[in-house]
């Protein structure tokens, strides 16, 4: 649970940092001409310890302490909390490549934030445990409701926009929680399929 702790400090102590110093946050986001224009490649890693505000900080990092902690050794289990690093800090280049691509001609285009790697984290975990109930708003739902519920609402918010949220991270954070977890644990799908037809509920 070391690297979990040690990535949500990190990101708790940047984002408090750059809360006072907008200069430090611009230099740390995803912005394209930054990256196609002065070869800033740190970006694509620096964005996701980088937060809007107070509220955007504590829901993406209370969603890694709960999760986090489960996936580090689930998932740390066949790859080492190194690889539980690696897979996090990876989500967030992977997260971020499809929007940088899509507005890497516009100067506007501003994003930060982990909310990409904490759903990759999310998906891997639900991926273990399916039927686990997941606390949305004080309400209890299965896991693997909530995935479906968070896909389908990501896909429509993503093709609607205009909310300044980037639902394509989420989206293909997500999406590569589920494939690095099925790539380094096979066996997890028989594991998913198994449960997914055979309700458990727990907390």
């Amino acid at each position: 649970m070391i690297v979990t702790v040690l990535l949500i400090v990190a990101t708790c102590v940047v984002s408090f940092y750059a809360f006072k110093r907008q200069g430090l946050a611009m230099e740390l986001a995803m912005w394209p001409p930054g990256v196609r224009g002065k070869r800033q490649y740190w970006r694509f890693l620096t964005y996701g310890f980088v937060h809007a505000d107070m509220q955007h900080l504590l829901f993406n990092m209370i969603t890694l302490f709960f999760f986090g902690r489960a996936v580090e050794i689930l998932l740390g289990s066949y790859i080492g909390p190194f690889g539980f690093a690696l897979f996090y800090l990876s989500a967030l280049v992977l997260a971020i490549l499809p929007s940088y691509q899509q507005h890497r001609n516009d100067p506007r285009y501003i994003s930060i934030g982990a909310s990409g790697a904490v759903s990759a984290v999310l998906f891997s975990f639900i991926l273990f445990q399916p039927w686990s109930m997941i606390l949305v708003f004080f309400f209890p739902i299965p896991a693997i409701v909530y995935a479906v519920l968070y896909v389908g609402f990501t896909i429509y918010m993503d093709r609607r926009g205009g909310d300044n949220v980037n639902h394509s991270a989420h989206l293909w954070g997500a999406a590569y929680g589920v494939l690095v977890t099925l790539a380094v644990a096979p066996n997890v799908l028989d594991t998913f399929l198994a449960q997914l037809f055979h309700p458990h509920f727990g907390i």
